[in-house]
């Protein structure tokens, strides 16, 4: 019998990382947070999650209106509060033993719940 062991690794487009830059702003300017400081840790912390978990998360397929990311996408949810969770959209890839997680698209339930 012979395993298979596979490496993952998660890579975020640059585009999802300036989103992602911008999002510290927005929460703070909209008042989400008191403190800069306290928006950037919670960016921070989500970059974080979905790098570390997403290769264990269970994964459904993206509906189609997400295809402007990226045809025959999957994607993980991300809870961080009460009120909020957060998709990541991500397509796979293999090359020489290893899992790529690229990921594509970033958004929570309050701007893309009516799609999921």
């Amino acid at each position: 019998m012979y395993i298979t062991v596979f490496s993952m690794k998660v890579i975020v487009l640059p585009k999802v990382i300036e989103y992602l830059d911008k999002l510290v702003f927005i929460l703070y300017k909209e008042v989400y947070f008191s403190y800069l400081d306290n928006s950037k840790r919670y960016v921070d912390e989500l970059l974080f999650d979905i790098e570390k978990d997403l290769p264990e998360k269970r994964h459904k397929p993206a509906p189609n209106h997400f295809d402007k990311y990226g045809k025959n996408m999957k994607y993980a949810s991300f809870k961080k509060n009460k009120r909020t969770t957060w998709y990541a959209f991500f397509k796979t890839y293999e090359k020489d033993g290893e899992i790529f997680y690229l990921v594509r698209y970033i958004a929570n339930n309050h701007v893309i719940a009516q799609y999921l």
